[in-house]
């Protein structure tokens, strides 16, 4: 992060004819990015694997936190009436959640889009 010197806003990186450079958005003053006084240089874009996106949680420090729902929800690989359920947003924010169910009996986990 760099600010400004004459006003102190957080300058932004942007193109100027194919040079790279520091843009005050208030008081417009222009820094080239790859100067050594500016000790900034900026990189390309950052690229994420899917991998990156998957939070890992261990089940059993899961299950003790999570809240149970009896005789609503049948499991359907076993037909018990008692899970585990959590909610999460796997999808655009703009749409539902998806709500996520785990069996305490034989472990099954399945999902429910609303």
């Amino acid at each position: 992060m760099k600010f400004c010197p004459n006003c102190g806003t957080l300058m932004r990186p942007s193109k100027r004819g194919g040079k790279r450079i520091l843009v005050c958005p208030s008081c417009g003053y222009v820094e080239d990015s790859g100067s050594p006084s500016s000790g900034y240089s900026i990189s390309s874009r950052i690229k994420h694997s899917p991998k990156d996106k998957i939070v890992v949680v261990d089940s059993r420090q899961a299950e003790e936190s999570l809240p149970k729902l009896r005789d609503q929800v049948y499991c359907p690989k076993c037909g018990h009436n008692e899970v585990y359920y959590w909610v999460m947003q796997t999808r655009r924010a703009d749409e539902p959640p998806t709500r996520f169910y785990k069996c305490v009996k034989c472990g099954h986990v399945w999902r429910e889009y609303e």
